[in-house]
């Protein structure tokens, strides 16, 4: 299995939770809707839970960052103190995600090595981000896990599996598995559940991973084997985890060789799903600018480039909305290969010079709740082909940032599983 670069982690579960209470979504959900927050936190109230070991993002701007962070270790340090949290073992978890709208999506949780990973751009490593990495939101994120002892993954994993050999199987072997939970998830959310695989289910990972490493393979795949295999790239959480890797690097220095060897911090406790997982499905994540005039905005976006209005043939499209006005836009001299990028780097020049903020989100309602709002607009934007990733992002690199989500919000993965990364 080291061969492959996923391993079997000591995995802690919650022991005598309320486990419908206990499991969150991802901390990056949200990020504009604090009354999700808020219900959430109504729904948890005083009750063991995630919720209290994360920081949603929707409050990473306000004061009392630090406050909240302490809080954050504290209740970690208590959760283990108290016996709140459990050791199942080391091993890997099999996931079965049933979605809210009934498919079920399933996954296989285990731990990386950080060392086979680098957000940079141009990277070659067998484990790559699929999205430029925006290193201002590093900072605040490594604020949060520089203190903590445990770390809760919303980390999602993609592996190119076209032929289903490596997770799909192991539906069909839960019988003779360890059940570890089973239950409904919050906020409508669907519900999910989770086996520890035995040791010959972990040999048969491990002898599909491999056949997707080997470079002859790749090389037949792609096409590209010359600079390095991709085996997973990272489809949901890819600011997290660039920030576990951040944290590593910054360790690393006061370790010996000897224990940067083992140490829990180089490690980093993901969910791997297949690409051809018949439930995940790639949608596109919208844009909604803030403390913007509409018009301004339009009058800038025709300076920049040559665009025209309503439906067509040509340019890269996409649907701009304000108060209760749409309209369809054509770029007919865009700046990158998707309609995200140039609409993208139009923003990030306007932005910069014009003042207002962007915020990144999913779901065509919210998008159009918040484009209502004096000061606000928003942007739809198309979906991108999932079969595309792996070889868009080995031979061009890392895509626009937020150019797709796997799923709706309430689709996330939610909090479940905990992991040591501290001595």
């Amino acid at each position: 299995m080291e061969r492959n670069g996923f391993y079997p982690a000591d995995i802690l579960l919650p022991r005598g939770a309320d486990w419908a209470r206990w499991s969150v979504v991802a901390c990056d959900q949200y990020t504009s809707e604090r009354g999700y927050w808020e219900q959430v936190e109504q729904t948890v109230g005083d009750v063991p839970s995630a919720l209290r070991m994360i920081l949603p993002e929707a409050y990473l701007e306000d004061e009392g960052r630090q406050r909240r962070i302490d809080g954050i270790n504290a209740a970690m340090e208590r959760y283990l103190r108290e016996g709140v949290l459990a050791g199942v073992g080391s091993g890997f978890v099999y996931v079965e995600r049933t979605l809210q709208g009934g498919q079920v999506r399933r996954g296989l949780v285990g731990m990386i090595d950080l060392e086979d990973y680098d957000f940079s751009k141009g990277s070659r490593s067998l484990i790559r981000a699929t999205e430029g990495t925006v290193l201002e939101r590093i900072p605040p994120r490594v604020q949060v896990r520089r203190g903590a002892p445990l770390e809760l993954p919303h980390v999602m994993l993609l592996v190119d599996d076209r032929e289903k050999r490596i997770i799909e199987p192991l539906a069909e072997k839960t019988g003779g598995m360890e059940k570890l939970y089973d239950f409904a998830l919050m906020m409508d959310s669907g519900s999910i559940r989770g086996w520890k695989l035995g040791p010959q289910e972990e040999a048969a990972v491990a002898a599909g991973l491999g056949v997707l490493k080997d470079p002859e393979h790749f090389e037949s795949t792609y096409g590209a084997g010359k600079d390095g295999v991709l085996l997973f790239a990272v489809g949901d959480g890819n600011h997290s985890l660039a920030t576990a890797k951040t944290c590593w690097e910054e360790l690393k220095p006061s370790l010996s060789e000897e224990e940067r060897k083992c140490h829990p911090a180089r490690f980093a406790l993901v969910e791997l799903v297949n690409l051809h997982d018949d439930a995940l499905r790639f949608e596109p994540i919208h844009r909604v600018v803030f403390g913007v005039c509409p018009e301004q905005l339009l009058e800038e976006l025709e300076r920049a480039h040559d665009i025209r209005y309503g439906a067509g043939e040509e340019g890269q499209c996409f649907t701009a909305q304000w108060g209760d006005k749409k309209r369809m836009i054509r770029v007919l001299d865009p700046t990158s290969n998707l309609p995200v990028g140039t609409l993208q780097s139009f923003l990030d020049d306007y932005l910069a010079r014009c003042g207002g903020r962007v915020d990144y989100i999913h779901g065509e309602e919210a998008v159009d709740a918040l484009a209502r709002e004096e000061g606000c607009m928003g942007f739809y934007l198309p979906a991108m082909e999932k079969n595309e990733l792996f070889s868009t992002v080995i031979l061009d690199g890392a895509l626009p940032r937020k150019t797709f989500s796997m799923g709706h919000a309430q689709d996330k993965r939610f909090y479940l599983e905990c992991r040591r990364i501290c001595k």
